[in-house]
């Protein structure tokens, strides 16, 4: 396993819609393997694969306190389930130090297959709905702040680049 480079806004590639993944094999399972290393290392709870620069559809996501039980996503599909929506801060490893207000459906239905290929389907609520719809936005080319103004957008994409400048001096 090894810990990837997180891409950040403006990165083009944070704007490709993701492509299907064929088969979950080994090849995937290290890329999962190590987006969940990714994650952890940068505090985070969920990662889309576009966001280490890997065009397919696959999220990983540990909501657990103990962050010990990591979740795969392969080929996720989403269903709204209520019309309902309801705000959340929300942030996002390719946004960082970046936190503003999206409201999202407030109760989902997941489908996906799971690190060993299999079918699953799960009912998300709470922090589940709004985290699995974040890294399903990232799979189509959609960051947090592309909900947000212009206005606050363009200061959001100023702040990462100004804090991206000052890690690589530090570096």
């Amino acid at each position: 396993m090894a810990v990837r480079e997180i891409l950040t806004v403006p990165d083009a590639r944070l704007k490709l819609v993701s492509k299907p993944v064929e088969a979950v094999d080994d090849a995937l399972r290290a890329l999962m393997d190590d987006m969940v290393e990714t994650m952890y290392e940068a505090d985070g709870i969920g990662l889309a694969a576009i966001q280490v620069g890997v065009d397919k559809r696959v999220i990983v996501m540990d909501l657990s306190d103990d962050r010990d039980d990591p979740k795969y996503y392969v080929n996720p599909v989403i269903t709204p389930l209520t019309e309902d929506l309801k705000p959340y801060q929300e942030g996002c490893l390719s946004v960082p130090d970046v936190f503003d207000d999206v409201e999202r459906p407030v109760r989902v239905k997941v489908e996906y297959l799971d690190y060993d290929g299999e079918p699953r389907e799960e009912i998300a609520e709470d922090l589940f709905a709004v985290c699995i719809q974040h890294e399903m936005d990232h799979l189509e080319g959609v960051v947090f702040i592309d909900y947000l103004s212009k206005l606050k957008r363009d200061r959001a994409v100023k702040k990462v680049q100004k804090l991206v400048r000052h890690r690589a001096a530090a570096e």
